[in-house]
């Protein structure tokens, strides 16, 4: 239950050594770097313009990524159904380095790629352009004549389209009524669909003029097709250029697949680049002389020292560390034994504590992992849970590092929910009990060690309202803690201390009462001496909360009205508690719906054709049924660590660590 601590760290070295010693830095992870205000100060410290090298880096990068997206296209890994959970392959930073001697090569190969893909993708959209030319021509292929021929010595020719309805005769009849006198014409009629009618006419020049202002009248349009071959031999010219392009693709295609091989090597340049982009756009932010540079940030305590000791014994340059103020915004780092750090990704999904502020992480994990299990509460469905999430985590040691948390978490969660089962005698619901009836015709059941839920549903409610009690305790315990942590005793006692008071003292008087016996079945008596403590300790805390609450106030009126809004805030206490019913809400789910599904598979009954039925609906349903209630607990276990524990304590607002990493995409540097 730690923030781990953090100093400020200090460098000066060497302008020569600048890269090297950044790049180290980024290989370690440790320092976070920070910019100083007191090094604006400082005479002939300047930054250094690398947006040039940036850009070339950039675009280095950018040739590699879209060659890969290229070579994914053309050519895709298989992958496996968990090969997301593999990690990167490891790569000594020595080889790394030795084989980017050769990165030039690398960005050839990856222009080439390129390349090859525009030229691929213009030859489509050449292939489209060709088939819509055929496709235009097709109407005219009994056309004997090529289009740009557009008249003899004593004739004009007119090649076009009319409406699809305008036949030979019509046009004949046009022809004649618009010229006002008996014309001789060619006329031929080449095809005729839905779209237009396609038509040649032949006319004597001196002549054509009036044919075709009639025809126009009629909606003639000349055709803009000026090939110089006829119909049928242009659509074999353009089929021929099809066949040539789609050749010509399938070679660019092949050439971009062998290429693939290479993909290795263009993942290793790509990280390559974005490591030395990385570094370069520190350097252009670091303050730095004619031969030196300075840079700040902050490191784990605990790593400082060994670090410092690293990078002086590498290089000439000077190191200083010193403890955090408040005024430094440090960043958070958290520290937690191996069960707790599985729930860290929990806590910040909500916010992390500032560096001076306790870590709720350790007893958030315990309450979590033991309300998960509470709400799932099959000894089958954690089993296999638990046994899933340890096996993925044993056969992949380098997934990444908020998987692993989360896989680990559910392993535990896996593991309390098989306690639970085994004390609410939950095994894939009443599986034992159906199978034994239907396919042996046998009475079995396995007796939960404590008590079955759904035969005493409310003895459960009594139990998740005590545990939600002790949960909000906690949580109001580090509270307190947190106080006095930081010296404040007044407000311990007026904030916390009141409190539990106040609360001790009503759940004491609400324990003897006709109300809660009624609700838990339970009659509870207690001597007249614990009476007098639960009325002492109620009045007591509520007039402790009355009074003390608004003590920042001097108007005695107003701290006595805040005092009072404070204690009606005991109804939210009120709600937080009753939200733990939800505990048994979806403890009772998971078990109704597994009874129900073995109660579906089991109604064919025994014999073969029963047993592959109930197989098959067992199987399925409670697949279904683990998936959904495992999210439901999921979901629910967060809220009441988000809404009810933390609402009695936390205050988010810590600054992620973010240090000066490789940041790598591909690979992981060795």
């Amino acid at each position: 239950m730690a923030v781990l601590q953090m100093q400020k760290i200090g460098i000066c070295a060497l302008k020569k050594d600048r890269q090297e010693i950044l790049e180290k830095i980024q290989t370690l992870g440790t320092i976070e770097l920070s910019d100083d205000k007191s090094l604006k100060a400082l005479d002939g410290f300047v930054t250094t313009n690398t947006k040039e090298l940036s850009r070339e880096l950039s675009k280095k990068l950018s040739l590699t990524e879209q060659a890969l997206d290229v070579m994914d296209t053309f050519s895709p890994e298989t992958k496996g159904m968990f090969s997301s959970l593999e990690g990167k392959p490891l790569i000594d930073k020595e080889k790394l380095t030795h084989d980017m001697q050769n990165a030039e090569a690398i960005t050839e190969l990856a222009d080439q790629v390129i390349k090859w893909s525009k030229e691929y993708t213009e030859n489509k959209a050449l292939v489209s352009k060709l088939n819509e030319k055929i496709e235009g021509l097709k109407p005219w292929q009994e056309l004997d004549i090529p289009f740009d021929l557009t008249e003899t010595k004593k004739t004009k020719i007119l090649i076009g389209t009319m409406p699809p309805d305008m036949d030979e005769a019509k046009i004949h009849e046009l022809v004649q009524k618009k010229c006002d006198e008996d014309i001789n014409i060619d006329l031929e009629v080449v095809c005729m669909d839905s779209d237009a009618s396609y038509i040649v006419v032949i006319a004597k020049k001196d002549i054509s003029g009036k044919v075709e202002d009639a025809l126009r009248s009629g909606g003639f349009a000349k055709s803009s097709l000026g090939y110089d071959k006829t119909p049928k031999e242009q659509i074999e010219k353009l089929e021929t250029d099809i066949d040539s392009t789609n050749q010509a693709n399938i070679e660019l295609g092949n050439r971009i697949i062998e290429s693939a091989e290479k993909r290795d090597k263009l993942r290793e340049a790509g990280d390559y680049f974005r490591m030395r982009l990385k570094n370069v756009e520190v350097s252009g932010e670091l303050k730095q002389s004619e031969r030196t540079f300075v840079m700040t940030g902050f490191i784990p305590k605990d790593k400082a020292s060994r670090v410092k000791e690293l990078l002086e014994g590498s290089f000439d340059c000077v190191i200083e560390l010193a403890d955090v103020t408040d005024d430094d915004e440090a960043p958070t780092v958290l520290k937690n034994n191996a069960f707790s750090s599985s729930a860290e990704g929990v806590l910040e999904s909500y916010g992390l504590p500032k560096l001076r502020d306790i870590d709720p992480t350790k007893v958030m994990s315990y309450f979590y992992v033991f309300f998960f299990g509470m709400m799932l509460s099959d000894a089958a469905y954690g089993l296999l849970m638990s046994i899933g999430c340890f096996i993925v985590l044993k056969k992949f040691p380098k997934m990444e590092d908020g998987m692993k948390k989360m896989l680990k978490l559910f392993g535990f969660c896996g593991l309390s929910t098989l306690f639970w089962g085994v004390m609410f005698g939950g095994y894939f619901g009443d599986a034992p009990t159906v199978i034994a009836k239907t396919f042996f015709n046998k009475d079995f059941t396995i007796k939960p060690l404590w008590f079955a839920p759904l035969d005493n549903p409310m003895r459960l409610l009594i139990w998740c309202m005590l545990f939600g009690v002790i949960h909000l305790f906690a949580g109001l315990a580090i509270k307190g803690f947190q106080e006095l942590k930081e010296g404040k005793v007044v407000d311990c006692i007026c904030d916390v201390v009141f409190w539990y008071m106040f609360l001790i003292g009503l759940i004491l008087l609400l324990l003897p009462t006709d109300i809660f016996a009624s609700i838990s079945q339970m009659t509870i008596k207690f001597p007249a001496a614990v009476v007098m403590i639960s009325k002492v300790l109620t009045i007591a805390g509520m007039l402790g909360i009355l009074l003390m609450s608004g003590r920042g106030h001097k108007n005695v009126a107003l701290r006595i009205a805040l005092g009072a809004y404070d204690i009606y805030g005991v109804t939210g206490w009120l709600s937080d508690v009753l939200s733990y019913s939800r505990l048994l809400a979806l403890g009772l789910a998971t078990g109704v719906i597994a009874s129900v599904i073995n109660m579906m598979g089991s109604m064919v009954g025994g014999g073969v054709l029963g047993a592959i039925i109930f197989t098959v609906v067992f199987i399925f349903g409670h697949a279904m049924n683990m998936a959904i209630n495992v999210l439901g607990a999921y979901v629910h276990t967060n809220r009441l660590q988000f809404v009810e524990f933390f609402g009695k304590f936390y205050e988010a607002g810590g600054k992620p660590f973010e240090p000066l990493t490789t940041e790598s995409k591909y690979i992981e540097i060795k």
